[in-house]
């Protein structure tokens, strides 16, 4: 750890603004990911329509190794060594989980609600936005808060086509084989992953309503007193059959 904190205090600007490029690289992926995944998902959910082979073909992509996408998209026309090129393929690894969970948040809203709505004459989006959209925003969030840590994650290796970020530090030590390198570029990508995670659980919290938020602290509770209520329930009948065999 000394030779790290060594390195970061010889390099904190090199530091900071590989850890501001390693940002950026994944802010832009997130937002272009979430622009595109999450209107497809909400209108193939609330229509009803492709919905199987739009989750089929999002399964697909979540299956392609993350080294793989970079390295098909690099190979692709227009793109090379350069920035674009990870943002692009970041794009595509983060819409996978974006689509899914919207996709299944919004089918998995209860149909008499929503039917309910419609019987007050609510339109089509009224009820999207209204109904369906609030109460499947912390599954929705989910699916944002995984696709942001596997972007994040991912960035790293970006530095094998020259785009920057923190992994630039990883593949530059590996070259010259210089441990600190490695280890503080390995490190800043753990606590930066840490961090997003956090954050976006905080706004998963935020974005559920109170009502479900509620449910959610309640259901344990009465789980608990079930299985409270069935062991005492077990040890009345234990005791019950110990006697008749007593007699």
């Amino acid at each position: 750890m000394n030779d790290v904190a060594r390195f970061v205090g010889d390099h904190r600007g090199d530091v900071v603004h590989r850890l501001l490029e390693h940002i950026e690289i994944f802010a832009v992926a997130l937002v272009l990911a979430v622009a595109v995944a999450l209107p497809v998902a909400l209108w193939l959910a609330h229509s009803g329509r492709g919905g199987v082979f739009a989750i089929n073909a999002s399964n697909v992509g979540r299956a392609l190794p993350s080294l793989a996408i970079i390295a098909i998209v690099f190979s692709l026309p227009g793109f090379g060594l350069r920035k674009s090129t990870v943002i692009f393929a970041l794009t595509l690894l983060g819409i996978p989980p974006i689509l899914t969970n919207a996709y299944v948040a919004v089918r998995g809203v209860d149909r008499d609600v929503v039917e309910a709505a419609r019987g007050m004459g609510m339109r089509g989006s009224q009820i999207l936005r209204g109904v369906e959209l609030p109460l499947a925003a912390p599954v929705i969030m989910a699916g944002i808060r995984t696709a942001a840590v596997q972007i994040v994650a991912t960035a790293t290796l970006g530095a094998l086509v020259a785009s920057g970020g923190l992994g630039t530090f990883i593949v530059d030590g590996i070259a010259v084989q210089d441990t600190a390198s490695i280890v503080t570029g390995a490190l800043l990508v753990a606590l930066l992953a840490i961090l997003v995670d956090v954050a976006f659980g905080v706004l998963e919290r935020a974005v559920t309503p109170a009502g479900l938020a509620a449910q959610a602290t309640q259901d344990p509770a009465r789980r608990g007193r079930g299985r409270a209520r069935g062991g005492r329930d077990d040890k009345v009948l234990a005791d019950q059959s110990e006697r008749v065999d007593a007699r």
